[in-house]
């Protein structure tokens, strides 16, 4: 395959079917399952759900909005200082949330979801943004991009109630391939302090119905193509279930290598195993 510059994510308009999908499957759970456990710690099913509301009440109120928020209790001069001021909001919110029966849950997200949906449709996808998606390493991003940030976090919760209660995933093409094409945009940064000659390459290789092939190329930064390059110092190969899993801190790094092969330049490619695309303290 010849590389070639990646394109624009646009997804907006599928943030009406994944809601969807969502209320479908809140709607199919049976009393048990919601206190199921899932993966985030001390969370169950139902906290999970309330996350997920809160999560598009805070989008719509300070993006649709305008609402100006209480300021956090302590300056956010860090990275690290960011991740423990969300961890904050989000323990209070599900905290708060466990007073909240499950019908009226469903009913809150029945009534947010869409108008979600409807506001990000109608935004500029190639406007600048106030704000960056901070694990790709920018300040600023492009609405587009902060819309499939925000898309990566839509599914990957739902993925996680799914998990949690053995339903089938959305694990189709049409569904995944834009969260994973979205977490390696993380790629360059996460390499940022890896040295290599100009021009050395590293190929990612994701396999399955929603993978896909994508090279980093050394020039004075690490630049992210689409694509194999069959010169790589080193190609990275994992499927897609690993691949999601890996980016959002789903496995760890010795689970993370025996799940995936790396031919060529190991020490080089095995920084892919630690990239994280959400917010998340290392």
């Amino acid at each position: 395959m010849t590389l070639s510059p990646l394109e624009p994510i646009l997804i907006a308009h599928r943030f009406g079917p994944i809601h969807d999908e969502l209320l479908a499957l809140l709607r199919s759970l049976s009393p048990a399952d919601w206190s199921a456990p899932t993966v985030a710690a001390g969370w169950t099913v139902h906290d999970m759900a309330a996350h997920l509301l809160d999560t598009d009440i805070r989008r719509l109120s300070m993006g649709r909005d305008k609402l100006t928020p209480p300021p956090p209790p302590h300056a956010i001069e860090s990275p690290r200082d960011l991740v423990d001021f969300l961890d904050l909001l989000n323990a209070q919110w599900v905290t708060a949330a466990r007073r909240i029966s499950p019908r009226l849950l469903i009913d809150f997200h029945a009534l947010v979801g869409p108008q979600l949906a409807a506001w990000l449709s109608s935004l500029d996808p190639f406007a600048k943004t106030g704000t960056g998606v901070a694990w790709a390493g920018e300040t600023r991003s492009l609405v587009w991009f902060d819309t499939a940030r925000e898309y990566t976090e839509k599914w990957m919760h739902q993925q996680q109630i799914r998990d949690a209660v053995s339903a089938p995933g959305l694990m189709d093409r049409v569904w995944l391939h834009p969260v994973l094409d979205t977490f390696v945009r993380g790629l360059p940064h996460c390499y940022r302090n890896v040295l290599a000659a100009e021009g050395t390459s590293i190929s990612l290789r994701i396999e399955g119905d929603a993978g896909d092939d994508w090279t980093l190329v050394r020039a004075e930064t690490w630049q992210l193509l689409h694509g194999v390059d069959p010169r790589a110092r080193v190609t990275v190969h994992m499927d897609q279930e690993t691949a999601w899993r890996i980016f959002t801190k789903g496995l760890d790094l010795s689970t993370a290598r025996a799940q995936t092969r790396i031919e060529g330049d190991f020490a080089l490619g095995e920084p892919v195993l630690s990239l994280i695309a959400i917010m998340a303290n290392e």
